[in-house]
């Protein structure tokens, strides 16, 4: 019986093989590469605002205190949004015929809230704590990056699982003293591979890594 197939065939095949290995093997990295994009995840996106409110200004330049705006990250889940209240205590008097503040002052003469486009969304299933995350020593930094050199407000990092997962698994990496957390510049005394595990001992931080944690 005649043969059907040349003997080149079998290079043919094998390295068809090959090549759809590879371009599955492409196709995933692909895909790796897409999730971990800012199209996905969000991070170093600017969000168009009403107001160009500036983090570089106000926290870089003049030196206001993160707790001034967001009065309740201490004791709530929420780090809150400043109400309108809080701009007009200084733009009453500075800026106050700026045409990009008058969403400001329009906000105050009518009792509505401005609003602003959120920058940190996480989804509904994740549960998440600010004032737990910084009285134990978590910084503002950690997950928000140097707002104090954000001329415009950003999302630092992915948000995704295995982000927080690296912190919860090790937060001796990332701790620092309580009365640092809204240090912008802070920078350790002494080691982090010293100051992290007695922060962690001293704070009793728990490597909290079960779903309900989080999932609820």
């Amino acid at each position: 019986m005649a043969q059907i197939f040349r003997p080149s065939t079998n290079a043919f095949a094998k390295g068809s093989i090959v090549v759809g290995l590879l371009a599955v093997l492409g196709l995933g990295a692909a895909l790796f590469a897409v999730n971990k994009s800012s199209y996905v995840s969000n991070a170093n996106v600017v969000r168009d605002q009403p107001v160009p409110f500036s983090h570089k200004h106000h926290v870089g330049g003049i030196g206001i205190d993160c707790r001034y705006c967001h009065t309740s990250v201490e004791r709530s889940s929420s780090a809150g949004i400043p109400p309108t209240d809080t701009c007009m205590g200084c733009h009453s008097q500075i800026w106050s015929d700026a045409p990009m503040l008058e969403p400001v002052r329009e906000s105050f003469r009518s009792g509505r809230s401005i609003k602003w486009t959120r920058v940190h969304d996480l989804p509904g299933f994740v549960y998440f704590n600010h004032s737990i995350h910084v009285n134990k020593g978590m910084a503002c930094a950690v997950c928000h990056g140097r707002v104090d050199q954000m001329p415009l407000m950003l999302q630092q990092n992915t948000l995704f699982m295995e982000w927080c997962l690296d912190c919860h698994r090790a937060p001796e990496k990332y701790i620092r003293p309580r009365d640092k957390v809204y240090d912008m510049v802070y920078q350790p005394a002494e080691p982090q591979s010293f100051l992290g595990p007695r922060l962690v001992a001293e704070y009793k931080v728990r490597k909290l890594t079960d779903c309900s944690v989080c999932h609820r």
